[in-house]
């Protein structure tokens, strides 16, 4: 693999890990800025909301701008904004800027792509994309367990300190390691078919949706269920990466063995599964110890395992179903990821606010089944659409 893919990778871990970078400091940040917990995630609802409605438009507007300079603004101006937030003085504050960054992370997935299929042969572009891709789940193992050390020890401005810093240091790399890429010419021919792809971009909303209704609030969850606050919390978050990397090696060999279907209807009922370990140890009420350590765990597992199992099958599908249109439909679906997330982010938030935890992840549950039940309805229609 060419070692500036690896760089490239650098920029999503760095906008991966930003937007969930105060995922285990988010009860003292609640307390701290006068606001509730279920408030306090909604910075993160900001976050992927803007960079859900933003991504589209911003891809079309700077469609035709050199690809690195592209990724660089996007990683200068994320510096800027991380340091900004790092001294916010009140909620309101934070919640615009944390709605500013998620705009500008819109642009650097595209670009980091982009750039990363043109320094390869055509054979191995979806190789170097993954790679790209990848980094994000290296966010989970490495960036956002970081972020909570971090909190735990400095407070949890520190932790936009940290987010600043590691768009710094990708904006270094690529400055040095990457070469100028020209935006790609416009396909021609081709259109979107809507009938075959609104289903899977429906697969990825709910699969978000489901999971991010319990992970944007696992700081409070793991409160309840063990006692463990602050770096702790880092411990679980890291379960997060390893079951990221262990899905999408499942979705990837599904994927390419044609048995994607049957992949993500499991997948979806296993995100199920892991909201309703979450929520028997919730239900329980006995004390902490290593069974209770263990159940936490094997959910976090399961629910990040299923979620990145879901997605190199839609995606595969995306490409496969539309191949003169994949660009714009992948574009699509990290909007429909991205919007996935903000539901997760709003209906966990009411209902930790409204009822408390086990009604938080019931409503996972809820949505995992719905997705399953939706894939099972619509799979074979949309197989049979992009054969037509």
């Amino acid at each position: 693999m060419n070692p500036r893919i690896f760089v490239l990778a650098l920029s999503t871990f760095s906008f991966g890990s930003s937007a969930f970078i105060f995922a285990g400091l988010l009860e003292s940040m609640a307390a701290d800025l006068g606001v509730s917990t279920g408030a306090a995630g909604q910075l993160q609802t900001a976050y992927v909301l803007a960079s859900a409605l933003a991504g589209p438009p911003l891809a079309m507007l700077l469609g035709k701008l050199e690809r690195k300079g592209v990724l660089l603004t996007a990683l200068g101006l994320a510096v800027v904004l991380s340091l900004v937030c790092m001294v916010a003085a009140d909620f309101s504050q934070l919640l615009g800027l944390r709605a500013a960054l998620g705009a500008i992370a819109a642009l650097a997935g595209p670009a980091a792509s982009t750039m990363a299929a043109s320094l390869v042969p055509p054979e191995r572009r979806g190789s170097a994309m993954a790679t790209v891709m990848g980094g994000m789940t290296i966010a989970f193992l490495l960036g956002i367990p970081l972020g909570s050390v971090v909190g735990a020890a400095f407070g949890w401005r520190a932790t936009f300190a940290l987010s600043a810093l590691l768009s710094l240091i990708s904006f270094i790399a690529v400055a040095l390691a990457t070469p100028k890429v020209e935006a790609p010419p416009p396909i021609k021919g081709g259109k979107l078919a809507i009938p075959t792809a609104l289903p899977l971009w429906a697969a990825t909303f709910l699969a978000f949706g489901a999971n991010m209704t319990v992970s944007t609030y696992i700081a409070p969850l793991i409160r309840l269920q063990t006692g463990i606050t602050g770096a702790g919390v880092g411990a679980f978050q890291i379960a997060i990466g390893v079951g990221s990397f262990i899905g999408l090696w499942l979705g990837g060999r599904s994927a390419d063995r044609g048995k994607g279907g049957l992949a993500v209807g499991l997948a979806f009922l296993a995100l199920a599964l892991g909201a309703g370990l979450h929520e028997l140890e919730l239900l329980g009420g006995a004390p902490a110890g290593p069974a209770t350590y263990a159940v936490v765990c094997s959910a976090i597992l399961i629910a990040a395992t299923a979620l990145f199992a879901i997605m190199p099958v839609v995606q595969t599908r995306l490409v496969e179903a539309l191949p003169t249109a994949a660009p714009m439909a992948l574009a699509l679906n990290g909007s429909a990821a991205s919007m996935g997330q903000a539901l997760g982010g709003a209906v966990g938030g009411a209902m930790l606010s409204g009822f408390g935890g086990p009604a938080l992840t019931s409503a996972s549950m809820a949505l995992a089944v719905s997705g399953a039940l939706f894939w099972t309805l619509t799979a074979g229609r949309v197989k049979r659409l992009a054969t037509a």
